[in-house]
Formats: C-alpha cells, sequence, structure tokens
C-alpha cells in the first residue's frame, strides 16, 4: 500500500518517481480523510505549513521541502511534534549564484530598456550617448549573506576583478582567505557598494533589513540585487528609492508580496528588473533537488535520518 502525501501540484518529471511509492494528495483539494492519512508532506511551492496543518495529520512523519529556505515552514512547531524537517542544501547554489551575476550584469548595463528601445521604431541610428550603463569590472560588491550561495556569488565576481565586501551573521574567515573578500558592518557595506546582493536566509533577523534608512546609505549609483526573500526589502521603501533616483537601479528575483499585484506601481519603473523567483530554475538543478526532496521524503517514512535535516 502507497503511502499518503501531501503536495503542491508537481510538474510531470516530479511525478514517475514520487508515484512509486507515494499517492499524492494535492492540499486545495485534499479531503479531511487525505490530511488523516497522510504520512509525509512534500512542500514543493510555499504553502504554509504551521502547526494547524500538521496536527490535522496525526500519522505525519516527514516534511520535505523542494528548495532551502524553510521559512513558510513553522520549523518550532514541527520539532515539538517530533515531525524531521527536510530541505535541499547545496545544490542550488551554483545556479543562484548565475543569476545573481545575470541580474548585476542585465542592471549595470540596462538590458532589459535596451532590448526594448532596439526593437521600437526610435531606434533609427547608433549614437553613442545612448543608454549608458554602469561599469561591473573593478566595482565594489558588498555581499549580504556569505553562506553557500554568498560564496558562488564572489567566486564568479573575482573573474570581474571586483572589490568584495561581505556582511554575515558571524564573521567567515574561511571564505576571506579564498575569496579575498572584507567583513563590514551592514552600514559601512551599504555606503562603500557599488552593487548591493542580498543572498541571506529569511529569518527574525533578516526580515526588513533594508527599508528607507538602509536605501539612503547607499550610493546614488548604486544597485540592489535581491536574490534571498522578497521580506528582506521593504517594498514601498525601494519603490520610492527607485522613484526618486535616491538609488539607480535594482534586480529583483523576489518580491513581498509574491509575485507583486498587477498594477503595482514597480511595474512602472524602467530602472527596476524583476524576475519570477528563477534563482535556482535550472534543468539540472531541479532535477537534482527533486532527487534530494524524495530522498528526504522516503528516509523519513521509512524512520530513517534524513539526509538533509534541517537543525
Amino acid at each position: 500500500m502507497k503511502d499518503i502525501i501531501l503536495t503542491d501540484p508537481l510538474p510531470e518529471f516530479f511525478l514517475p518517481p514520487a508515484q512509486v511509492r507515494c499517492e499524492l494528495r494535492y492540499f486545495d483539494s485534499a479531503t479531511d480523510a487525505d490530511f488523516a492519512a497522510a504520512r509525509g508532506i512534500l512542500a514543493y511551492g510555499h504553502v504554509r505549513i504551521d502547526g494547524q496543518m500538521m496536527d490535522r495529520c496525526p500519522q505525519l512523519r516527514v516534511i520535505s521541502n523542494h528548495g532551502v529556505g524553510v521559512d513558510h515552514i513553522d520549523l518550532q512547531a514541527a520539532a515539538a511534534r517530533g515531525i524531521p524537517v527536510g530541505n535541499t542544501p547545496g545544490c542550488v547554489d551554483a545556479a543562484t549564484a548565475d543569476l545573481t551575476i545575470a541580474l548585476m550584469l542585465a542592471t549595470a548595463r540596462r538590458l532589459v530598456v535596451s532590448d526594448a528601445f532596439a526593437r521600437s521604431a526610435d531606434f533609427t541610428q547608433y549614437n553613442p550617448a545612448l543608454l549608458i550603463g554602469q561599469e561591473v569590472t573593478g566595482s565594489t560588491l558588498g555581499i549580504v549573506g556569505m553562506g553557500r550561495i554568498g560564496c558562488e556569488v564572489a567566486r564568479r565576481a573575482k573573474a570581474f576583478q571586483m572589490r568584495l565586501l561581505y556582511h554575515n551573521r558571524s564573521r567567515r574567515p574561511e571564505a576571506e582567505a579564498e575569496f579575498g573578500v572584507e567583513y563590514r558592518s551592514l552600514d559601512d557595506l551599504l555606503q562603500e557598494s557599488d552593487f548591493v546582493s542580498l543572498n541571506c536566509p529569511l529569518t527574525s533577523e533578516t526580515a526588513g533589513m533594508i527599508g528607507a534608512a538602509e536605501l539612503g546609505k547607499m550610493k546614488p549609483t548604486a544597485i540592489l540585487l535581491n536574490l534571498a526573500r522578497g521580506q528582506v526589502v521593504d517594498t514601498q521603501a525601494l519603490y520610492e528609492a527607485l522613484r526618486d533616483e535616491t538609488i539607480q537601479a535594482a534586480g529583483l528575483d523576489v518580491t513581498d508580496p509574491e509575485p507583486l499585484p498587477r498594477d503595482h506601481p514597480l511595474f512602472q519603473l524602467s530602472n527596476v528588473i524583476i524576475t519570477p523567483h528563477l534563482g535556482s530554475a535550472t534543468g539540472r538543478t531541479r532535477h537534482t533537488m527533486m532527487q534530494r526532496t524524495l530522498e528526504n521524503l522516503f528516509a523519513g517514512l521509512d524512520g530513517q535520518p534524513l539526509p538533509n535535516e534541517v537543525q
């Protein structure tokens, strides 16, 4: 008999390996009987999994998250009920760092605006004065969050001969030695950096970390990149800073809320690029994440230690 698993709708490539031993029940159509019979939860999207949901599942043995960030899962509630939570660290690092660099280049060189101009009737001849961007090579990059992803961002930025600063909850001497990154307080990092890259997890300490005061400390030519979580940045404050040119531009892979309402004023600005949470969205990374998600899920169902358990 297959295990009943609660989950979000899964992509087609995820179904065959999951259905080998699981009967899938999607959250939006699951019945009380499905919750009562569920032995596992596979969190593919960001459905909120709190103590109340866990209590609806008296047979629950494991929560397996497809991704690294677990801010949508009440870890204290899970621990109190003895339910292990797994995630997929490591496999998302390269892809997310790649997109960080992609957004840095795209915002610095105004690629989206330039593409639209090149397609328009206004582009009639080459003009060297058009759409002047920022030089990335030799600029200063400040990385907020020097974990696995932050280190991969630093590794890539070194190829652009960038001066590298970082802020982290604790200093990372090994990263300083390997990448030549210099530790700074958050205020000093904001003041010194040409690009500020947010690569930190969402926690009680980082929620709302970047607001009007922090944006006001950045250079008027600075660019903010958010590959963390939308809630790390005050959306209204960011809109006003971009509108008023307190900072030059922003590249956002995440927003608060996510997605933004279709009439949100950020969409009216030309100095922001927004992508739909694509940090880990490559075929290789998604398949690796799937494998690790299922490894955690199956281990928990079997009462075994999770290969990647959130501590």
